[in-house]
C-alpha cells in the first residue's frame, strides 16, 4: 500500500498530467485534491492528445479509479465536457469516477466577476483564466459557497441562491455596469446538473480511508504549483487553493500520516502563465524559441507562457514547502539545441547575495539571478530509454540539478509520449 502525492514544483504546466498518466498503470486510484478547470492537464498516448481540467489524468487507464476531492471547485459545464469528451474517445468512466459530496460548484456569478474584475482599470491584473475559480473560493470561505450536497434539497438550493444572486447582481450591476442574473433560471440549470452527476457523487474522504485501510495504492494529484500557492507563492499573482502537498490532507479528507512519498514536478527549465514576479524569464529572443521548441502554450486558454532558465532557488523552495522526495524533471529534450544551459544558484538583493526564496513582492520584482553555466548537449534525447545513455553534457546537468536542490531526480522525461521516458534509478 502506498499513498502518493504528485505536485507541481514551479509555477504549474509542469507536466504532472503526463507524470500521473505513466505512474496511474500499477494505481488503483487517482485523487485530485484542489483547484478548478482552470487547470490543464495534457496526456499524450497513441497518438492521441487528451487535455483533461477536472478529471484526473488516471481516468485513461482503465483499472484505474478516479476521485475529485472536495478540495476542488467544481464548474458543471466543464465536468459535463470532460464526461463527454471521454466517453467519445471511448473511454469508459462508469464505476471508475467519484466525486466529493462536499465539492463547492462554480455558480455563473463566479465566471462573470472573475472576468469583470480581471479586465477592470481600477483592479489589480492577476493574469487569471476568468473560469471563476478565484470567487468560488471567496465564497467558500465567507461560507456563503454552494455545495453538490446542497443540490440534493430544491428548496436549500434556492434560498442560498437568492441570497447569493441579491448581492452579486448588486456588485455587477452597481461596479462593474453588468446585466443582473436570473435566479430561477439558475436554480433550472443547477437542477438539471444534479440529476446528471448523481451516479458519481459518494463521500469521498471516507471512500479514500477505506481504500488506504484495504492496502490500496493511491496517487493524489495536485493543479497548478507550488509558486501559485496562495499562502506560499508568489502572492498576489498566486491562485486560490493550495496546491502544495499539504494541501492533499485538506482536499481529500485524509490524515497526514497516510502519506508516503511527495514527487515534486519541475520542468528542466521553468515558465509561468499570467502576471507576476520571474526572476530568471529569458529576453523576447530566447523566450520565443523555447516557447516553440517546448510547445508552450497554455492547455486551458492557449496563452504564450513566460519561460526562463532553471532556477534552484524556487526549487529548493519547493522542496522544503512540499517535503519532496523526488524529482520528475520533464521537458528535457527541449534544451536539445542549445549551446550552453543556465541555472540560476542565488539571487543577487540589494548587492547581497541570497539563497533563500524572498516572500516580499518587491524583492522578488527586484532578485537579479546569478546563474552558473553548463555546456549543451546538441543531440537529441527523446528517443533514449535509460540514464547512462544520455549525452554526458545531459547527465552532468541532471547531475547539478540534484546536487543543487539536494533532492534525486528519479523521473525524466524527453518527450510528450508515455514512452519518452526514463526511471532514473
Amino acid at each position: 500500500m502506498s499513498v502518493d502525492i504528485i505536485v507541481g514544483a514551479q509555477w504549474g504546466d509542469e507536466g504532472k498530467g503526463k507524470i500521473v498518466d505513466l505512474l496511474s498503470k500499477d494505481i488503483d486510484i487517482v485523487a485530485r485534491y484542489q483547484g478548478g478547470a482552470n487547470a490543464g492537464h495534457t496526456v499524450v498516448f497513441d497518438d492521441k492528445k487528451f487535455i483533461l481540467h477536472l478529471i484526473p489524468s488516471g481516468i485513461l487507464h482503465e483499472s484505474t479509479v478516479c476521485v475529485i476531492g472536495n478540495g476542488v471547485v467544481i464548474d458543471p459545464v466543464a465536468l459535463m465536457e470532460e464526461i463527454d469528451m471521454l466517453k467519445s474517445k471511448g473511454i469508459d468512466i462508469e464505476g471508475r469516477l467519484f466525486i466529493s459530496h462536499c465539492a463547492h460548484l462554480i455558480m455563473p456569478y463566479h465566471k462573470m466577476l472573475d472576468q469583470a474584475k480581471e479586465s477592470n482599470e481600477a483592479e489589480l491584473k492577476i493574469g487569471t483564466t476568468g473560469r471563476g475559480i478565484g470567487p468560488a473560493y471567496v465564497d467558500k470561505f465567507s461560507r456563503s459557497g454552494v455545495r453538490i450536497v446542497d443540490l440534493l434539497d430544491r428548496q436549500t438550493l434556492a434560498d442560498k441562491l437568492q441570497r447569493n444572486i441579491k448581492q452579486k447582481n448588486e456588485i455587477l450591476k452597481k461596479i462593474y455596469q453588468k446585466d443582473e442574473l436570473d435566479t430561477d433560471k439558475i436554480i433550472e440549470e443547477y437542477l438539471a446538473f444534479d440529476r446528471l452527476v448523481d451516479p458519481y457523487i459518494t463521500d469521498t474522504s471516507r471512500y479514500l480511508n477505506q481504500a488506504i485501510a484495504a492496502g490500496k495504492n493511491i496517487i493524489c494529484e495536485g493543479a497548478q504549483g507550488t509558486l501559485l500557492d496562495v499562502d506560499f507563492g508568489t502572492y498576489p499573482f498566486v491562485t486560490s487553493s493550495n496546491p502544495i502537498s499539504g494541501g492533499a490532507a485538506i482536499g481529500l479528507g485524509i490524515g497526514p500520516t497516510k502519506f508516503d512519498r511527495v514527487i515534486g514536478v519541475v520542468k528542466a527549465y521553468t515558465t509561468r502563465v499570467g502576471e507576476g514576479p520571474f526572476p530568471t524569464e529569458f529576453d523576447q529572443t530566447t523566450s520565443n524559441q523555447i516557447r516553440s521548441l517546448g510547445d508552450e502554450f497554455g492547455a486551458t486558454t492557449g496563452r504564450p507562457r513566460r519561460c526562463g532558465w532553471f532556477d534552484a532557488v524556487l526549487a529548493n523552495y519547493s522542496a522544503q514547502i512540499n517535503g519532496i522526495d523526488s524529482w520528475a524533471l520533464t521537458k528535457l529534450d527541449v534544451l536539445d539545441t542549445l549551446e550552453e544551459i543556465k541555472v540560476c544558484v542565488a539571487y543577487e538583493l540589494d548587492g547581497k547575495r541570497h539563497t533563500s526564496f524572498p516572500a516580499s513582492l518587491q524583492k522578488m520584482q527586484a532578485a537579479q539571478p546569478l546563474y552558473e553555466t553548463f555546456p549543451g548537449w546538441q543531440a537529441q534525447t527523446s528517443g533514449i530509454k535509460n540514464f547512462a545513455a544520455l549525452p554526458e553534457n545531459a547527465r552532468k546537468y541532471i547531475n547539478a540539478i540534484e546536487q543543487l536542490t539536494n533532492t534525486p531526480v528519479s523521473i525524466l522525461s524527453v518527450g510528450s509520449s508515455r514512452d519518452a521516458t526514463i526511471f532514473k534509478s
